[in-house]
């Protein structure tokens, strides 16, 4: 019965929020109690500028129009580089994974979670067009330190919406993503700099290549 439960209950909450804004995050909330609080503003996709989620694509998921919600290549590769003790610059987790993560669940590791995290990314692929997985991740994501959403993060780094977001403040927001509570989008230095003009160069090859074709 409890499990037949949680699948109803995990059913009606991707549903529902395929349509409605998740009101609230685990993320959001141990903000809160920390005494962060959690600044967020909901902007529908077609207000941000198209080229913050063209970087999340250059940065997380090259894959993300693509796959069904895993890139097995990308988790092979990052266990590989795990096993060598390299740095990985992302992991294997794809934007819907992490959108799943972001809504459903909390942060950290474990087996539990990261069964919990495959089903929550089966429903949302199954559920949600691409355009609302994009567009729900923008919004949800920890963009600061009690700074959630691309919007949020655009007008506290750069003072203005995320609909005039040059190329450069795109990227600079998805070189922060990986480490929100370390990283800076304004005046980033070292590897966060490297990192975000990287990606800033590879924008131009996810439009060129249509790799963000899902969205349009």
């Amino acid at each position: 019965m409890l499990l037949l439960g949680f699948i109803g209950l995990s059913l009606l909450m991707v549903t529902v929020y395929r349509f409605v804004p998740p009101p609230v995050t685990w993320t959001m909330v141990g903000d809160i109690l920390a005494g962060h609080g959690a600044t967020k503003r909901w902007v529908p996709l077609d207000r941000i500028d198209p080229d913050m989620p063209r970087a999340a694509i250059a940065a997380e998921d090259s894959s993300f129009c693509t796959h069904g919600g895993f890139d097995y290549d990308s988790i092979a590769a990052a266990m590989y580089r795990n096993a060598k003790g390299g740095k990985v610059l992302r992991g294997g987790s794809t934007i819907s994974q992490q959108t799943a993560k972001n809504v459903f669940l909390w942060q950290g590791g474990g087996f539990f979670r990261k069964g919990l995290e495959a089903w929550f990314t089966v429903l949302i692929e199954l559920i949600w067009p691409k355009k609302r997985i994009m567009e729900v991740y923008l919004n949800v994501a920890e963009t600061g330190i009690g700074t959630y959403g691309v919007e949020a993060g655009s007008q506290r780094y750069f003072k203005h919406g995320a609909a005039n977001m040059t190329r450069a403040e795109a990227a600079r927001i998805a070189a922060v993503l990986p480490l929100p509570k370390k990283r800076a989008g304004v005046a980033p230095r070292g590897f966060t700099r490297r990192y975000g003009n990287s990606i800033a160069a590879r924008v131009g090859v996810v439009q060129r290549e249509g790799l963000d074709a899902c969205l349009r």
